[in-house]
């Protein structure tokens, strides 16, 4: 009875997991096409204008053209990062070590 609880917990701990874990969080903007290439669709939202690199995996169902009101999804994904040690950040001190005396 236990070995049975344990395990049932024990899965559903790691579907748990893997849905946090799954991936980035999905968007989407909504809008008229501005212009459209193999590279890039831009949407108009609002007062904002949406430039959205896009590649030979970004599903289309249809032909877009300018002037055409489309709903992309679409995730952030960082392409490199540069770190930079933050301002009047404390340097750790070595510990200092025993020294032979001489």
């Amino acid at each position: 009875m236990k070995t049975k609880a344990l395990s049932l917990i024990t899965a559903a701990s790691l579907a748990f997991s893997a849905m946090v874990f799954a991936g980035a969080k999905s968007y989407q903007v909504t809008g008229p096409v501005l212009e459209v290439n193999d590279s890039m669709i831009v949407v108009q939202k609002g007062k904002d204008r949406w430039e959205l690199d896009r590649n030979s995996d970004t599903k289309v169902n249809g032909d877009v053209k300018v002037g055409d009101k489309v709903t992309i999804n679409y995730t952030m994904t960082a392409k490199d990062v540069e770190v930079k040690a933050a301002t009047g950040a404390k340097k750790e001190k070595a510990s200092p070590t025993a020294s032979p005396k001489g």
